[in-house]
């Protein structure tokens, strides 16, 4: 259960580095593509934005590559929750101001990352 949990951690960094890439170096050119509801002339006008958003995305994904590398179990459970819970309501958050979509894409594999997380911890205790 725990390799699977730290698994879905890694995949989740990674698809918060994609995010970080995409809205620091890719908002204007792949941005009208990806979010085709929204008017052509405002990628150019919020790629500063965007960009500010790629960073905490950057974080994001750091806190939760960061959590692979600690050895205690514990605090790998501890640093993983922590940034799992900043993704899951990011995505809620998202989904509310933005898409649903991104409920589905962010918040529902860290929901499930977590639970991961605390049924593989229970099995060691």
């Amino acid at each position: 259960m725990k390799k699977i949990a730290l698994i879905l951690v890694a995949l989740i960094a990674f698809l918060h580095l994609y995010i970080a890439w995409f809205e620091i170096f890719a908002w204007e050119t792949r941005g009208p593509n990806v979010f085709s509801s929204f008017a052509e002339d405002l990628f150019s006008k919020t790629v500063a934005m965007a960009a500010n958003q790629g960073i905490y995305n950057a974080f994001l994904a750091a806190g939760l590559i960061w959590s692979l590398f600690i050895k205690d179990e514990h605090w790998q459970r501890n640093v993983a929750t922590c940034f799992l819970l900043f993704v899951f309501v990011a995505g809620l958050f998202g989904a509310v101001t933005v898409t649903p979509r991104t409920f589905l894409i962010q918040s529902i594999p860290a929901g499930i990352a977590l639970v991961l997380l605390y049924l593989g911890a229970r099995k060691h205790n």
